[in-house]
């Protein structure tokens, strides 16, 4: 039994997903810090890293993660939509979540992104897998 739970889940989708969900990660949080570094306000950073790693996210998921292979105009338009429909309500939790731990519980940015992040990537997983690029 525990095999078979290994199995389904250590399998090729979900560990590109991870890599991807770890580069995706890494490029919102380096582009998060440079914003602060440039005196950016952290939510203004926050938005601004979103929107880059979002970019990158949908096309790595797409190619390499879930192999979605049409590049028919409206099969991409409606997975972009359901993909920023769905980010975007991550986006929402990364906002308030940020919000509540960095001006109300006067956590660490960098620690209270960190966090935020592992929580978006399973929510997005999750997302991903049901709604925007189901098998066929």
């Amino acid at each position: 039994m525990l095999e078979t739970l290994i199995k389904k889940i250590l399998n090729r989708e979900t560990i590109t997903y991870l890599i991807a969900g770890v580069l995706t990660t890494i490029l919102n949080i380096a582009v998060f810090k440079v914003c602060n570094l440039a005196g950016i306000q952290y939510l203004i950073s926050n938005v601004i890293a979103w929107i880059v790693a979002v970019i990158f996210a949908f096309v790595v998921n797409k190619l390499y993660v879930f192999q979605s292979k049409s590049w028919a105009s409206a099969v991409v338009q409606k997975e972009f939509v359901a993909f920023m429909s769905c980010r975007l309500l991550s986006l929402a939790f990364d906002m308030l979540f940020m919000l509540v731990t960095v001006s109300y519980l006067h956590m660490n940015e960098d620690l209270a992104k960190v966090l935020s992040n592992c929580f978006v990537v399973v929510m997005n997983y999750v997302a991903s897998k049901l709604f925007i690029f189901k098998n066929k």
